[in-house]
This record gives structure tokens, C-alpha cells and sequence, in this order.
């Protein structure tokens, strides 16, 4: 069965290129652009990954984030934060509000293939 990952990002120009790669690797991909948005494709689209950036209109990242654990149903919802905040003080936040993985923009594709792949297994 195909993986599905939920790409959460306000920046056209990221989404573009995540959903590429996503979908080149053979993910099911949907994309959107908020974080309440996020939260509301999540319940829809019933993501395996979710690469959810950190600064977003409407809610953070760290809020959907806290969202995804705070819901059991959601509990097998592997994270991936995706921001420009790459702070000691951040990485350990979004460690703390149940991301599972924490990458800074700009990254190397390579690295975010082998990461979500890692997360998601075979």
C-alpha cells in the first residue's frame, strides 16, 4: 500500500518542491497551506508522515504538532518539522511537542528522502 504524506508549508515555492520529490519517491501526497488547514486534512486524508513547517498562518507548527499527539486515533503519524528556526532551542521544542524528526530549510533532499524513508520504513 502506498504511504501517504501530508505536506504542510506556507511557501509556494518549498511546497512545489517537496510534493516533486514526494511524489517522485512514490508517496501519495497532499499539500496544504496552514495550520488549521493541516489539522482538517489530517482527519480527511489520514497521512503515514507529515512534513509540517514551523512559522504558519493561523497555527504553528508546534500547535499542530501538540494537536497530532494530543489525538490517539493519530498516534502511528510520524512528524517531520521543516523550518528556517534551527536553534538549539527550537530543535528541542519541536522534540518536545512529539516531532519525531527535526530539519532545517534549507536542507539537502537527500537527507529528507532518507528521513522520511527511516520513518516510514520498507
Amino acid at each position: 500500500m502506498t504511504k501517504k504524506v501530508l505536506i504542510v508549508d506556507d511557501e509556494p515555492n518549498i511546497v512545489i518542491s517537496l510534493e516533486f520529490l514526494m511524489k517522485k519517491e512514490g508517496f501519495e501526497v497532499s499539500v496544504v497551506g496552514d495550520g488549521e488547514a493541516a489539522l482538517e486534512k489530517i482527519a480527511q486524508f489520514s497521512p503515514d508522515l507529515v512534513l509540517l513547517d514551523v512559522m504558519m498562518p493561523r497555527r504553528s507548527g508546534y500547535e499542530v504538532c501538540q494537536q497530532i499527539r494530543a489525538n490517539p486515533a493519530w498516534a502511528g503519524i510520524r512528524v517531520v518539522m521543516l523550518t528556517a528556526k534551527g536553534r538549539e532551542a527550537e530543535m528541542a521544542k519541536g522534540i518536545a511537542m512529539g516531532a519525531d524528526a527535526y530539519m532545517t530549510k534549507p536542507f539537502s533532499t537527500k537527507a529528507l528522502v532518507a528521513q522520511v524513508r527511516q520513518l516510514l520504513g520498507p
